[in-house]
């Protein structure tokens, strides 16, 4: 199973973490990536509301190049995804944006092959086979909120993934890790995404909520697919502790970084980077595996 990889800005700077378990899991469970040569940027925070060509061909032109690659495109950034999905879609069903947009890209992007994100890949039955014979270390100490977004799974009819209400697939990934997940309200509502520099006021209530709900269900962690929405509920836990006058302290994780711990795989230095600790969180898991 070999797929052109795009990782995004994110991944190759404030999301390592996530590029890192990606690649390390992907690797375990026999998931080639080959990364894009020459990628671009797609957009995603700023090009829509500049111009709507812009924000088709930035993606469109990476299209372009996983089709001379003749592979299929796998997207782990939701925000990416989102971005490249409407881009695939739109030069599929509007032949006068393809043309138009096509005109300036040096590869055309000529519909043979599609984008998918990096959950639609893994929750496959014949991944999720090779996930339970790759388990070393259950994380059944660990109690999970799976958070899904916006981007991820709206708008329905373009991403064609999952339920756009009640998506599944991030918490069957998450089960069999032997993680208990939990059923909450907030699982594809916003959190803000790049209004964290604009508006972060919006940010700041937004992120509160859903870590709320994510705690009031007895979740003790967060797990997400997306840089924007990891950023965010990472990094305002102080400001909604400093408004709100509630203690948060909850880890948000990338699900390929849970699914490295119980593989067992070296990405350990990869949880540093996260600002909320989640030391607290790996020595339960520590205590319950040498126990």
């Amino acid at each position: 199973m070999k797929y052109a990889y795009f990782p995004g800005c994110s991944l190759h700077s404030t999301a390592k973490e996530y590029d890192c378990s990606t690649k390390a899991v992907c690797k375990t469970l026999g998931i080639e990536l080959e990364e894009i040569p020459d990628w671009n940027c797609c957009g995603a925070s700023s090009a829509h509301s500049l111009s709507h060509k812009l924000s088709v061909a930035l993606p469109a032109r990476n299209l372009g190049l996983a089709e001379k690659m003749g592979l299929d495109v796998v997207v782990p950034c939701a925000a990416c995804y989102n971005k490249m999905r409407v881009a695939e879609q739109t030069l599929r069903h509007q032949e006068h944006e393809r043309e138009s947009i096509n005109k300036m890209l040096s590869a055309p992007f000529e519909g043979k092959i599609t984008v998918k994100t990096l959950p639609e890949i893994i929750a496959v039955p014949e991944i999720a086979e090779a996930i339970a014979e790759k388990i070393k270390k259950p994380l059944s100490s660990l109690k999970a909120a799976c958070y899904y977004g916006c981007l991820l799974v709206r708008p329905p009819k373009i991403m064609e993934f999952d339920d756009a209400e009640d998506p599944r697939s991030l918490d069957n990934i998450i089960s069999s890790l032997g993680i208990e997940t939990v059923e909450w309200p907030y699982k594809t509502e916003c959190c803000g995404a790049s209004f964290a520099l604009t508006k972060p006021s919006i940010v700041v209530k937004l992120t509160y909520d859903i870590l709320r709900y994510a705690k009031k269900a007895g979740a003790n962690c967060i797990v997400c697919a997306c840089p924007l929405c990891q950023a965010n509920l990472d990094t305002r836990q102080k400001d909604v502790e400093a408004k709100y006058g509630e203690k948060m302290d909850i880890p948000i994780f990338y699900f390929t970084e849970l699914m490295a711990l119980a593989m067992d795989l070296p990405v350990g230095d990869c949880l540093k980077r996260h600002l909320v600790d989640t030391t607290t969180v790996l020595k339960q898991l520590e205590e319950v595996t040498s126990g």
